[in-house]
């Protein structure tokens, strides 16, 4: 059977993960080594020197996320945010980019606290119009930045459409694909340049380790990319790279059941009498609920919901017993925070306030746990309100 055609499934079991070539092992070994022993001046073996550089256990990674996105190659940092700051060295001083107005508050403060000291600039639209993304677009734009889903609102960007008007500009389309994982959503297939996610979420899938990948569509972009990570130097251990293997292995079979009690919790939610307002592109209501259906293979399990008001809010996540009370996302147990004060606080009140977030709202990251006792505990946390 050939690469291009074996299943999702497959090529998160094998791609990369090939049984070790010296003795066999099912899994891939951690090489917990700095450097390499060389046989002579100038001669490697199979062109490892330095673990900066490069790291069996890291490329192994490298070469399995690439196939799940199905890019021609990818690049693992040391968290998210080293990922996103590793693409950002790509650009340089004049350059422009166009971002979306909604993004996760440690992106929003790296764009508009750190970039701006090196002479780019920033233009934040709502990026669910394509036609925002268009006018906002210069001579100088290098990348059109976007998350979709949002964190937390849940709104949708049209990949495929943004992609037509940025390449007919001459800029490259980033996609923040963390909320999804390549299960459900795969940007390069749409038209997208690069895909970036935070491996620490559904990547890794089970909350101990932290990391970041740039999945790339050309060798130029991979060959800069290595580049930034051998000067740069934020790359991730082979044993954080290990853990994010093993995790991957598991990634269909998880996010099938996220899925599952993803959509569950959403509907419990929308039939509450002490729930407002739901935010899942699930839910037939959903304002995009058709591009949803059309750019996704699922809808995943992040939800964000109104309470009302911050006391409400701080009722349920003082109450909630089974959800736990964190700042992330995309473990096997169910996670529970609150937007406003948690992930998108660097956002500021007056940014918050534009783009709808209230200190009403909380976000759920649904576990894979059985549903019914999550649900109970929702039940339990929200009577207090």
């Amino acid at each position: 059977m050939t690469k291009d055609r074996k299943g999702f499934s497959t090529r998160a079991i094998h791609d990369g993960q090939e049984p070790d070539a010296l003795t066999g092992a099912v899994g891939v070994p951690i090489y917990a080594t700095s450097t390499f022993q060389q046989d002579e001046l100038g001669k490697s073996r199979l062109g490892y020197e330095y673990s900066r550089v490069s790291n069996p256990t890291r490329s192994r990674l490298e070469a399995n996320l690439a196939s799940l996105e199905g890019g021609i190659a990818s690049r693992v940092f040391a968290s998210g945010m080293a990922a996103l700051s590793a693409v950002c060295q790509l650009l340089k001083p004049g350059d422009h980019v166009v971002a979306g107005n909604n993004l996760y508050g440690g992106t929003w403060r790296f764009f508009t606290q750190v970039m701006p000291k090196f002479g780019v600039e920033f233009t934040y639209v709502d990026t669910r119009g394509a036609e925002c993304v268009e006018a906002a677009m210069r001579s100088n734009t290098r990348f059109v930045y976007i998350e979709t889903p949002t964190n937390p609102l849940m709104l949708l960007t049209d990949i495929a459409a943004v992609s037509k008007v940025a390449h007919a500009r001459g800029a490259e389309v980033i996609v923040d694909n963390t909320f999804l994982s390549p299960y459900f959503q795969r940007p390069l297939e749409l038209g997208a340049d690069m895909v970036m996610h935070s491996t620490t979420k559904f990547l890794n899938g089970h909350s101990d380790g932290l990391g970041g990948v740039i999945v790339c569509s050309t060798e130029q972009q991979a060959s800069d990319l290595a580049f930034i990570q051998k000067a740069y130097g934020a790359i991730m251990s082979p044993f954080e790279s290990w853990l994010v293997l093993r995790g991957v292995k598991t990634l269909p079979v998880r996010m099938k059941q996220h899925d599952v009690n993803g959509r569950a919790v959403a509907e419990f939610l929308q039939r509450h009498p002490r729930v407002e307002k739901v935010f899942y592109p699930g839910l037939a209501d959903h304002p995009q609920h058709e591009l949803a259906k059309r750019q996704m293979k699922g809808f995943g399990s992040m939800i964000c919901f109104e309470t009302g008001s911050l006391e409400n809010a701080k009722k349920v996540l003082k109450q909630v017993k089974l959800c736990v009370l964190g700042d992330s996302l995309g473990g096997v147990e169910t996670l529970i925070s609150h937007p406003a004060t948690m992930a998108n606080a660097s956002l500021g009140a007056e940014v918050r306030a534009k783009i709808g977030l209230t200190d009403g709202m909380v976000r759920l990251s649904v576990g894979i746990e059985d549903v019914e006792d999550i649900l109970a505990d929702l039940e339990q946390a929200l009577a207090a309100i």
